[in-house]
């Protein structure tokens, strides 16, 4: 039987590798920060590279950084041997922002073994820390096997 911190090092090993090779984040600069069985948090820091026209953050970065925290999430819980892919999902946007930072944290609603369902919460902490809500994402991931 392995012991639980070893399975959490084993987990979080797995999500930070496939992190690694995700070339959108790295564009991004997001930043894998948190692995738990069905959680995982990713920080995306403000740029040019994540802007609209507005100079807030785009929708578009604020989507793929909430549906990198979900999938991830749902990878948590995946069998070994598989990967996850997202079937689909839904994301209200909450407020618009510039500056600071977005903390995606996504989490695992319902497990399954042809279906996750996971959700994401992206809020925006400014400078001085102060935080607000930014977007709030549901999404279906689909357990396919490593290619």
């Amino acid at each position: 039987m392995t012991d639980p911190q070893t399975a959490h090092a084993a987990i979080h090993a797995r999500i930070a590798d496939s992190f690694a090779r995700q070339g959108m984040m790295r564009h991004l600069g997001a930043e894998l920060r948190r692995v738990e069985p069905g959680l995982v948090e990713i920080w995306l820091p403000y740029s040019d590279k994540v802007t609209q026209q507005q100079d807030g953050f785009h929708g578009g970065a604020v989507g793929a950084v909430a549906d990198i925290a979900g999938g991830y999430a749902a990878l948590t819980v995946a069998p070994e041997g598989m990967e996850v892919v997202t079937a689909e999902y839904k994301i209200n946007f909450l407020g618009s922002y510039r500056g600071g930072a977005l903390r995606a944290i996504g989490r695992v609603v319902k497990p399954g073994k042809r279906l996750i369902v996971t959700t994401a919460e992206v809020t925006h902490i400014d400078e001085k820390g102060q935080e607000g809500p930014c977007a709030l994402m549901q999404q279906t991931i689909v357990p396919v096997p490593t290619k």
